[in-house]
């Protein structure tokens, strides 16, 4: 009788440790398994904007350097000196391509000892075809120019020119920029047969509105 009821109570207790056992057998009482943390999502950088906006009127002036170079004798044979000038224009930005128009006026200190005559100023009224490339604007211009001299050769000339020019916009409204022009004048001042080309080269600093 009394290994009976030990054998009873040695069974009472075996049954729960079995239990646990079959249970930590199964992982039961395993430690968790961590969930994967979830990838990063890369975030793609914002555009960058290339282009500045060009489109505005302007305004400011211009210094540099003029050579004439007639086709008659005259002393000196290619009178040169400084110009210094206004400028006045608009621009319109359509993306990549600018179109515009100018007018500027130049005076100068270029003379002739013989004949006896001063280039006093050149007029111009311009096209512009630019490309917008961001800060910097590349440009061609052409158009309608009239020297105006005094002295032995006393008149007005009409002519053309052509030629190239940089603008860099250094800030919403102040653009610094260059321009060679090459010009064509015929029969100066009235005079058949006196045809004149002048090269001028300035630098220019604008007011953007």
């Amino acid at each position: 009788m009394f290994m009976t009821s030990k054998i009873a109570r040695t069974s009472m207790l075996a049954a729960p440790l079995a239990i646990v056992a079959g249970m930590a057998t199964a992982g039961g009482l395993s430690e968790p398994v961590a969930a994967p943390s979830p990838a990063p999502v890369a975030v793609a950088p914002a555009p960058v904007m290339m282009g500045n906006d060009w489109t505005g009127f302007y305004v400011g002036g211009q210094l540099g350097y003029g050579q004439l170079d007639p086709n008659a004798a005259t002393t000196p044979s290619e009178p040169d000196g400084v110009i210094y000038g206004v400028h006045a224009g608009y621009n319109y930005d359509f993306g990549s391509i600018v179109l515009g128009g100018e007018v500027d006026y130049d005076l100068t200190d270029i003379s002739f000892d013989t004949p006896n005559s001063d280039l006093d100023g050149v007029a111009r009224a311009k096209a512009k075809l630019g490309y917008d490339a961001g800060a910097f604007m590349p440009y061609i211009t052409a158009g309608y120019a009239q020297a105006q001299t005094s002295d032995d050769l006393d008149g007005d000339t009409d002519g053309t020119f052509a030629g190239l020019g940089l603008s860099y916009m250094m800030s919403d409204s102040i653009v610094l920029g260059g321009e060679v022009l090459q010009h064509q004048f015929e029969d100066v001042a009235d005079n058949d047969g006196l045809d004149v080309d002048a090269t001028t080269l300035t630098l220019r600093a604008s007011f953007k509105f």
